[in-house]
C-alpha cells in the first residue's frame, strides 16, 4: 500500500503532520546532527522576540509527575541575530517547513519583530504566541482577553502576507471562543494547547521549586485536557488546528487528528529522547499501514462520535387508566394535551 502523509496547514504543504514544536527544539539547526530534518513536516523555532533576552535564572526546569514544570524566560537571539546567523543554514533542509514563534509585550513589539522577518527568505509562516502579558493591559495575556487578540491579529494580518498561526493559551474560560475571536481577526490556523500555568514547592525548603514561581505545565499530563480543547476548537472553526500537548507515540498523535487537528506538534518529548520527533514520523507510518489508512490527512476529525439515543415519549400511569387517556391521540414533544370542554371546569 502506497501511504500519502503529506497534510495542508495554512495553505502550506507539509511532507507529514509532525511538527517539532516551539521552545523544544532550539532553532532548528541544533538538532541536524541528532535528527533528520527532511523527515519532518517541519518545526516551530524558539519564541523571537524584537530584543534578545536573557531569561530567568536557574532553576527553570523541573520534572513533575507525568511531565514537567519549565519557566523558561522566553530566553533567545533577537530578530536580528536569528536572521543572520540562525535562518541561513535551515535553505539545507527545504523539505522541513520553518515556522518562526514570535512573541512581544506590546503590539508594537509584535509587529516589528514581523516587519524585520518579512525581509527575510526561507520562512513558511508565522506562529504567533499570545500567552505574552500586555502592559498596555495591566498584564493581561493577550490571549486572554477577545478585544486584545483581535486588535493584535488584525494588526499581525495587515503586517504580512505570510500565513499566521495562533498558539492560544489554554488558561482562559472558553479557548474555542479565543479560537473564533482569532479566526475572525485573519488567523489563517490555530495551534493549541499552550503550557497551563502550574506551581510546585519544595516541601523541606519550603521554598518554590522555580526560580519564577510558577511555570508551564506541559507532558503526558495535560494530555486529555488539550484533545478535549483540540475537539471543541475543531468543531467552533473553519481554520485548521494543530493539536499539541504531551504527545508522545504515534498513538497521541493519531488521537490529536481525529480530534479534528490537521498537523501536530511534539514537545516535552523531545527533552526525553532528542529524535521523538523523527521517531514519531516513522511510527505514524507504520500505524497508518497497520490499520489500512492510505491518506494521514484522512484522519483528522474521523473521530466516531456516537449520536444520543432519544427516549420513547411516556405517559404517566395514572393518565393511562382513564378511558380518555387510552383513546386520546399522543401530545406532540413538549405541548401539553388539551381539556376536553365536557372535562373543564365552570
Amino acid at each position: 500500500m502506497k501511504l500519502d502523509t503529506k497534510v495542508t496547514l495554512a495553505g502550506i504543504e507539509l511532507t507529514n503532520p509532525v511538527i517539532a514544536a516551539s521552545g523544544t527544539f532550539g532553532y532548528g539547526i541544533e538538532f541536524e546532527e541528532i535528527v533528520s530534518l527532511e523527515r519532518l513536516g517541519g518545526f516551530v523555532t524558539k519564541g523571537i522576540s524584537l530584543q534578545p533576552i536573557q531569561g530567568h535564572p536557574a532553576p527553570r526546569i523541573i520534572q513533575t509527575a507525568a511531565g514537567m514544570l519549565n519557566a523558561i524566560g522566553l530566553q533567545n537571539v533577537g530578530v536580528e541575530e536569528f536572521i543572520a546567523k540562525k535562518l541561513p543554514p535551515l535553505k539545507r533542509y527545504p523539505a522541513c517547513k520553518v515556522i518562526v514563534n514570535i512573541f512581544g509585550y506590546t503590539v508594537a513589539d509584535y509587529i516589528g519583530v514581523i516587519d524585520r522577518l518579512n525581509q527575510a527568505e526561507g520562512i513558511a509562516a508565522y506562529e504567533i504566541n499570545v500567552s505574552c502579558p500586555n502592559v498596555h493591559a495591566g498584564g493581561m495575556a493577550f490571549g486572554a482577553d477577545c478585544g486584545s487578540l483581535e486588535y493584535l491579529i488584525g494588526r499581525a494580518r495587515a503586517s504580512t502576507k505570510r500565513p499566521l498561526i495562533v498558539k492560544l493559551s489554554p488558561n482562559v474560560t472558553s479557548i474555542s471562543q479565543m479560537a473564533k475571536v482569532a479566526a475572525d481577526a485573519g488567523a489563517d490556523a490555530v495551534s493549541l494547547v499552550n503550557t497551563f500555568l502550574a506551581m510546585s514547592i519544595d516541601v523541606e525548603t519550603r521554598k518554590p521549586r522555580l526560580s519564577n514561581i510558577t511555570g508551564g505545565l506541559s507532558g503526558p499530563a495535560i494530555k486529555p485536557i488539550a484533545v478535549r480543547m483540540v475537539y471543541e476548537t475543531a468543531r467552533a472553526v473553519s481554520i485548521p488546528v494543530v493539536g499539541m500537548g504531551g504527545i508522545l507515540t504515534p498513538e497521541d498523535a493519531v488521537e490529536f487528528m481525529l480530534a479534528g487537528a490537521t498537523a501536530v506538534q511534539v514537545g516535552t518529548a523531545s527533552y526525553a529522547d532528542p529524535r521523538a520527533t523523527e521517531r514519531l514520523v516513522k511510527g505514524l507510518e507504520s500505524w497508518c499501514r497497520s490499520h489500512d489508512v492510505e491518506r494521514v490527512a484522512s484522519l483528522t476529525g474521523a473521530i466516531d462520535v456516537p449520536r444520543p439515543s432519544v427516549p420513547a415519549p411516556t405517559v404517566s400511569a395514572a393518565a393511562a387508566t382513564t378511558p380518555e387517556a387510552a383513546q386520546a391521540e399522543p401530545a406532540a414533544p413538549n405541548q401539553e394535551r388539551a381539556i376536553p370542554p365536557e372535562k373543564a371546569l365552570p
